[in-house]
């Protein structure tokens, strides 16, 4: 029912702005938001409405596995997570909060995907089999996955997924200062895994 297109290139794009000197994992107060009447609706059967959703948050959650499990579990993972989104969406208190609330879900699928993995395959074993990506790509996102887990996951959503700081923000619910903080200073470690110095803007 559900499709995620995503390519194969890993494209390195510099962090905007210096970062302000907040905390780093705070999360935004619940804002009234678009997404809320979509949530209102697919509670009501709207199939259609969840078919928005997901093409509203299929890249969020893409990036938050990508940043956690096997690159070549991520497409059936995130199934996975809409289909626990969609049996459970009655119990969203507010519709409001539906990107950090499956956000959530996406963690803790990842959490439990290597609860129940018998064995997990190394970085470099699962690249070679999933889509051979550039070896500039693989060696990128492997320096991502090696950051700590904060870093990991917004770098992952940024140069991966696509999205901006103020979508990720937006996304997940953390605060936009955090996410600035956060990518930052995860493109510096990542720069400097890589090697590479890059142009601070």
């Amino acid at each position: 029912m559900f499709k995620v297109e995503t390519g194969n290139e890993l494209f390195l794009m510099s962090a905007q702005g210096p970062p302000p000197a907040a905390g780093v994992e705070e999360v935004m107060p619940a804002v009234a938001s678009p997404e809320a009447g979509l949530v209102t609706a697919a509670r009501g059967g709207d199939r259609e409405a969840f078919d928005r959703l997901y093409g509203l948050y299929a890249p969020m959650v893409h990036g938050i596995l990508l940043a956690r499990v096997p690159r070549g579990e991520v497409s059936d993972l995130v199934q996975d997570v809409f289909l626990v989104a969609f049996r459970k969406l009655g119990s969203l208190r507010e519709p409001s909060r539906f990107g950090p609330w499956v956000a959530m879900i996406t963690r803790n699928r990842a959490m439990d995907f290597y609860r129940r993995a018998r064995a997990t395959e190394e970085l470099h074993e699962e690249l070679a089999h999933a889509g051979r990506p550039s070896a500039e790509a693989a060696e990128a996102l492997a320096a991502i996955r090696a950051l700590p887990e904060a870093y990991r996951e917004t770098l992952v959503l940024r140069l991966v997924e696509g999205m901006t700081g103020p979508e990720i923000a937006e996304r997940t619910g953390l605060q936009p200062t955090s996410v600035r903080v956060n990518l930052h200073r995860g493109m510096k470690l990542l720069r400097e895994k890589l090697g590479t110095k890059g142009s601070e803007r």
